[in-house]
């Protein structure tokens, strides 16, 4: 690649928005988690009435297909089979009285069953 290439090329934007509570959550979980890990990671494995399921765990290494997102508490990755389904999400933590968990907007879903847990896309 010539250098003229390589100053038009923009960065290209991350396949998932995180909101402030979500980075402050990865940030948590990061000060918390277990020795050896270097992020946490969002996949979806096939799971539930509807297909796909939001899945986030700890990771003790990178994967050179995975998307990394850099937050100010930690590095959140995404599994590079699930980018397809997760690109423009946007993904927030939400904690009222009764849950607290992960919560996406993904536009790619289709439908999603009952309970909330899984999507189609």
């Amino acid at each position: 690649m010539s250098e003229v290439e390589t100053k038009v090329r923009r960065a290209r934007p991350a396949a998932v928005t995180l909101t402030a509570t979500a980075e402050a959550r990865i940030a948590h979980l990061m000060a918390s988690a277990p020795e050896g890990s270097v992020g946490v990671k969002l996949s979806t494995p096939r799971r539930g009435c509807s297909g796909l399921a939001y899945s986030v765990d700890y990771v003790s290494a990178a994967n050179a297909f995975d998307e990394k997102i850099e937050t100010p508490g930690g590095v959140l990755f995404i599994d590079g089979a699930s980018v397809l389904y997760l690109v423009g999400s946007v993904m927030d933590w939400v904690e009222d009285d009764f849950t607290a968990g992960f919560v996406f907007n993904n536009p790619n879903a289709k439908g999603s069953c009952g309970c909330g847990e899984s999507f189609t896309v």
